[in-house]
């Protein structure tokens, strides 16, 4: 399976790693390519997953340049609507980077996946705390590509959980914002949440 990224931050090249170590193909879309990177139209012509792992604000041109690249295929929205220069959230009301992301691109399967968990976390050292995975949420009106996803994040160490369709990637968007505030407060970026369930 190929997966690209669109970005080559911090959370792009942590989380391919991961995917790298778990024997998946991995290649990077930017806007000047180095190297063995792609270009970005490149990089959603080659993915069968293509992972967007921008800033928010690059992403209704970058979507809507590639939609028919894309069509078709699962595509991850990584990101969150945030303040580049402080962290400090974009609030979008009754919406989300997700269901923007669904609405921009109606031909493909989008998910939202991997957006509460931060780079840091994204290494084979640091995904359990405590001895609990971190939990890996998604969201998606696609029920089998979110089950790609679940499969996916549980192969690279995570806890995948399905949590219901493209809608409540706006409560995943504010858990992520809501890390990002206990991460600025003081509690740092080596932290991650994690979903408990008692079996019965």
């Amino acid at each position: 399976m190929n997966i690209s990224f669109i970005g080559a931050g911090n959370v792009a090249s942590n989380l391919g790693g991961l995917f790298v170590k778990s024997g998946y193909l991995v290649k990077y879309g930017t806007p000047r390519p180095n190297g063995d990177q792609l270009s970005v139209a490149e990089a959603c012509e080659w993915g069968d997953i293509v992972c967007f792992a921008i800033p928010y604000f690059a992403m209704d041109e970058v979507l809507t340049t590639n939609k028919s690249r894309l069509k078709g295929k699962i595509v991850i929205d990584i990101t969150n609507a945030i303040n580049p220069e402080d962290w400090s959230p974009i609030f979008l009301g009754d919406d989300s980077s997700g269901e923007q992301t669904a609405r921009l691109l109606p031909e493909s399967k989008v998910v939202k996946a991997f957006n509460t968990i931060f780079a840091d976390v994204m290494t084979t050292e640091k995904q359990s705390i405590g001895g609990h995975k971190l939990t890996a949420l998604i969201a998606s009106d696609d029920s089998e590509a979110a089950g790609i996803i679940k499969t996916l994040a549980d192969n690279i160490g995570f806890e995948g959980m399905i949590v219901g369709g493209i809608k409540n990637a706006r409560y995943l968007e504010a858990i992520a914002h809501l890390n990002i505030a206990i991460a600025t407060a003081g509690r740092g970026t080596d932290t991650g949440f994690a979903y408990l369930q008692r079996k019965s």
